[in-house]
């Protein structure tokens, strides 16, 4: 019985160990603070996408609403049409930062031109009216093995087919127009280009700061010089170099393959892995399970969470706001993200612990755990709950570790499945995650209907998170009570 505990003990004290070198790996840590630090940007976004959308529509229409949306439109172009150009140079910023490295203003340029560098240099653009077509492709509908043809478009010459360059029996299937140069397109400036901004933000950095710690590559203007001069003329080889690599790659790029960067991160890493992450929640739900296991232990859970699944979770639910603010559709490979973390598997936070603390006022018979309850109450309105995990405890309690590590997952896999079925409303607004429980569903998945099916969702899992909690709740205070027995009876004997 002993070399068992002895064994646990030692599997969970060797999971927290890599488990916390997992989280402390420098470049993971960055990209989690460079999240959290854009993610009000993100929020406000969602705020302004659920207003133009949702409220303004309820009591203007026409010109009028056109004219007030203006300004969700406004705060949209600022966040989320920008988000890879402001995350590229915080993540920039946050590396420096933890590896200490001294200028860490410099990084941000780095990140951001080095970013830029690497976009295409022209961007395609669709006909938006008859004036802007430069050519025209014909197919002919009745013949599927003949050969497209495409004319150049005379803009004095309205009726094409009368020129004769058509042959008969063809039909116009598409138009054309020119490439753009001297432009950046939001599919790369905005949520659809987030995980180009990580890739080359750390990347930039990471060569920057190493080419920063070659003596030979620094000016030495000597004394009497401003600092600011100084870290200048220091940081100037690093950095030209450093744009110089990324320069260098684009052209051969473009030069051999006609693509850049953005295009190859897009297509060979980042629609693979949101694949992967939204083929089934089973990888959300391995995370969040050693996530919050390790919250038992006393190490907090976002330690593994944080780095591993927010970021791309939160890259989908950027990517879903820009979709509905665009009025279109949310893809089924969306439907996993980071709100329908927040919104239904954090309840009252990480183990959706609020159950437990409800189950606590309405079926306890403890002082104790009623006096933290009442405590802990008002933070875990507000999915605040460490002083629940640290206080009740959690930590280390066996029973009450069962259903805080087992609830979370069940949420995840039933709001997925029934979101996959049509039954919920796919989230498509980022809210902040201290919102409390029924008024975070109703906006999540942007109101009226479908938030009135969401809250009715959530008021179903608190009745669930409830009964699952009560048994173990029941069994953690027995071996409570038997725990403090046994310590009057040791301190009587000592006596």
């Amino acid at each position: 019985m002993a070399e068992e505990v002895e064994e646990k003990a030692s599997f969970l004290d060797k999971f927290s160990e890599v488990s916390a070198k997992v989280g402390n790996q420098v470049h993971l840590r960055s990209l989690r603070d460079g999240f959290a630090t854009v993610m009000p940007i993100y929020i406000l976004a969602g705020i302004a996408v659920l207003i133009n959308n949702v409220v303004f529509p309820l009591f203007l229409k026409g010109d009028a609403l056109a004219n007030v949306q203006y300004w969700g439109n406004a705060i949209t172009q600022g966040t989320l049409n920008v988000a890879t150009v402001v995350l590229s140079g915080i993540i920039g910023y946050c590396l420096a930062r933890n590896k200490r490295f001294k200028n860490a203003i410099a990084c941000v340029v780095i990140g951001i031109t080095a970013l830029f560098i690497m976009m295409p240099q022209t961007v395609g653009t669709a006909a938006a009216s008859i004036a802007d077509v430069t050519e025209l492709t014909y197919t002919n509908p009745s013949d599927a093995s003949a050969k497209a043809v495409t004319v150049k478009y005379d803009k004095v010459e309205k009726d094409i087919e009368k020129t004769g360059r058509v042959p008969s029996g063809y039909q116009l299937s598409s138009v054309g127009s020119d490439n753009v140069s001297g432009v950046f397109s939001k599919n790369f400036t905005g949520a659809n280009g987030l995980f180009g901004a990580i890739i080359i933000g750390l990347a930039a950095t990471t060569i920057f700061m190493k080419l920063s710690e070659n003596e030979k590559l620094r000016v030495n203007l000597g004394e009497g010089i401003p600092p600011a001069v100084a870290d200048t003329f220091n940081t100037m080889f690093p950095m030209l170099i450093t744009l110089s690599i990324f320069g260098l790659i684009a052209a051969l790029l473009h030069g051999i393959w006609a693509t850049d960067l953005m295009t190859i991160i897009n297509t060979c890493i980042a629609a693979p892995l949101k694949g992967f992450v939204n083929a089934g929640p089973w990888f959300v739900i391995l995370v969040y399970t050693l996530a919050n296991l390790l919250f038992c232990l006393g190490i907090h859970q976002s330690t593994i969470s944080g780095v591993l699944a927010e970021p791309i979770l939160t890259i989908l639910i950027t990517e879903n706001m820009a979709m509905y603010a665009a009025g279109q559709p949310i893809p089924a490979d969306h439907y996993m993200n980071m709100q329908i973390i927040n919104t239904f598997a954090l309840i009252g936070g990480s183990g959706c612990s609020l159950m437990l603390l409800l189950d606590t006022f309405l079926f306890s018979k403890s002082k104790a755990s009623k006096d933290i309850a009442k405590l802990s109450i008002l933070p875990g309105i507000f999915n605040i709950n460490e002083p629940v995990i640290y206080g009740y405890p959690i930590v280390y309690n066996l029973p009450l570790m069962i259903p805080f590590v087992l609830v979370p997952d069940l949420f995840i896999g039933l709001t997925y499945a029934l979101t996959c079925a049509g039954i919920l409303a796919p989230c498509v607004v980022m809210v902040p995650w201290t919102t409390p429980v029924f008024i975070s569903g109703f906006l999540a998945v942007g109101g009226g209907t479908a938030g009135v099916v969401a809250v009715i969702w959530q008021v179903i899992e608190v009745a669930v998170g409830m009964a699952i909690y009560l048994p173990f709740m029941k069994v953690s205070e027995r071996a409570q009570a038997k725990q403090m027995e046994l310590a009057a009876e040791a301190e009587k004997q000592n006596a």
